[in-house]
């Protein structure tokens, strides 16, 4: 399991660098990664998070798991949903637990990408799927959920963090 940063941490704003090199430590990365998203009751983590600042992240979400390396993001039903959402970088204080928040997505998109040996992959989401994909691509872009939040209100879920 590796540790997850928090907000406040620099490599959670800073945007991720591309994965060069598909080989046996970046499949060892992804183990880990789900390892600690699974320890986390988490549904999606990406390289950041865990303080490693490559483009990549796991995820698993009702009966849809996967990963995703280098990926890009393609609105496909720009449709806003706004939905609770939370994240395992702004945990409260008190608790530990992700704080949540009415969060604006689109409500359909696809991620192009890699799998851990390279090959292309092309998902087409809606629903917590998409809502995950966005998520995590905004953190390799160096943004969080709070930055998508009225001003007030991410000032509220940031007072709350450790």
């Amino acid at each position: 399991m590796r540790e997850i940063r928090y907000l406040g941490d620099p490599v959670l704003r800073t945007a991720a660098e591309p994965v060069t090199e598909f080989d046996r430590d970046l499949r060892r990365l992804i183990d880990e990664m789900f390892a600690t998203m699974y320890l986390a009751n988490g549904v999606g983590l990406a390289g950041p998070q865990i303080g490693v600042p490559k483009r990549l992240f796991v995820y698993e979400i009702t009966n849809r798991k996967g990963h995703v390396v280098n990926p890009e993001l393609t609105i496909d039903d720009p449709d806003e949903v706004v939905e609770e959402e939370g994240c395992l970088s702004v945990p409260g204080r008190e608790t530990g637990k992700p704080l949540y928040a009415p969060t604006p997505r689109a409500a359909g998109v696809t991620v192009r990408g890699f799998d851990q040996l390279g090959r292309p992959l092309a998902i087409t989401a809606r629903g917590m799927l998409a809502r995950c994909f966005q998520h995590e691509f905004d953190h390799l872009e160096g943004r969080l959920y709070v930055d998508r939040l009225p001003r007030d209100t991410a000032r509220q879920i940031m007072l709350q963090t450790p």
